[in-house]
């Protein structure tokens, strides 16, 4: 194998507007747009971007991995985690980067889910119409305010749901179970989504979880909250890569949950062309029949801030059969970087 060592780390930020206007979610909580942490790591001959996570803590890491070989992920990891414990959102941004040089894609292809703010049932109707006639068959719908009215925004988006379409009913953390239980309770039974749960889950158990949602008929998910153990009391999991540290650490809660027979939807909080690129890297290595959805994050911000050769037809993403990850940054977009380490 060619010697390859990393020579130059840099770290660019940049804001991504929501196309939308204002994003809205439980709580009362709003986004106008998305602080971006974009990292690029020039090697002798070549350079790899990515993005991901947040600029605290990459300033006491990078040092430590200037003459590394970036292909030997889990070494680089070593000497991340040696340096600095915790702070997986930054270690994120330089795995990725890594794996950008390493990783070569094989092309399956991934059904796609959108994003649907928190907004009226009737604005959530149209949300959904929107987005199938985008070619999305996987939709994520925000909830967490008054449980009728998250009860009455559930049953409009899936008013017209087709054969094959996939909804995903998530509070991000801003609901109790109280509060779910009564949603759920108003909803027609033979609505057909997934309820997932992140914040709310440490509230119970496992096994208080697994008595209290005993009686519904909805699979549930853990997003954020599930960590590394397979016994959560869940049918499936949403894997956030950022949440895990970057995709070393996310293809092994990828195998546990495969062992353990869950369902894979991977996401990311990172809302750009260059996330998306590590969400369909890691995705397409889940088998099939445990693989749900990926989030396609271009949808929600109005920037672009690379060009990438991600093919969707018929609701489902291909990745290119090309080095990396296969993503072209745009340098004039992402402007200088506010840090470099070499």
């Amino acid at each position: 194998m060619e010697e390859l060592k990393i020579a130059r780390i840099d770290v660019f930020q940049v804001d991504l507007p929501y196309r939308g206007g204002v994003y809205r979610l439980s709580g009362g909580r709003e986004y106008k747009s998305f602080d971006a942490t974009i990292v690029r790591i020039t090697t002798q001959n070549e350079i790899a971007s990515h993005a991901l996570g947040v600029r605290a803590g990459i300033a006491e890491i990078a040092p430590k991995l200037i003459g590394l070989d970036p292909r030997r992920v889990d070494r680089v990891y070593d000497a991340m985690d040696a340096a600095l414990v915790g702070h997986s959102h930054a270690k994120a941004a330089i795995d990725v980067a890594c794996w950008d040089i390493f990783g070569k894609a094989t092309g399956l292809p991934m059904p796609i889910i959108d994003s649907c703010p928190v907004t009226g049932p009737a604005e959530t109707r149209q949300q959904v119409e929107a987005f199938c006639a985008e070619g999305y068959t996987g939709h994520s719908l925000k909830v967490g305010d008054d449980p009728t009215i998250d009860a009455e925004r559930i049953t409009a988006a899936l008013a017209d749901k087709k054969p094959g379409e996939f909804f995903i009913v998530d509070a991000n953390g801003g609901m109790n179970l109280e509060s779910a239980l009564r949603m759920l309770r108003q909803l027609p039974p033979d609505l057909d989504f997934t309820l997932a749960l992140r914040g709310e889950k440490p509230f119970l158990s496992n096994a208080e979880l697994t008595y209290r949602y005993s009686s519904m008929s909805w699979p549930l998910a853990m997003n954020q909250s599930f960590k590394s153990s397979p016994d959560d009391a869940a049918d499936g999991i949403g894997l956030k890569i950022s949440k895990n540290g970057g995709l070393t650490k996310g293809r092994r809660q990828r195998d546990i949950c495969v062992a353990a027979g869950l369902t894979v939807s991977v996401q990311e909080k990172a809302r750009s062309e260059i996330a998306l690129s590590a969400i369909v890297d890691l995705g397409q290595t889940i088998p099939e029949r445990n693989q749900r959805t990926i989030l396609d994050t271009r949808g929600v911000v109005s920037l672009t801030t690379a060009d990438v050769d991600f093919e969707v037809v018929d609701g489902r993403i291909s990745a290119p059969n090309t080095p990396g990850l296969g993503v072209r940054p745009r340098l004039d977009v992402l402007g200088d970087p506010v840090a470099s380490y070499h």
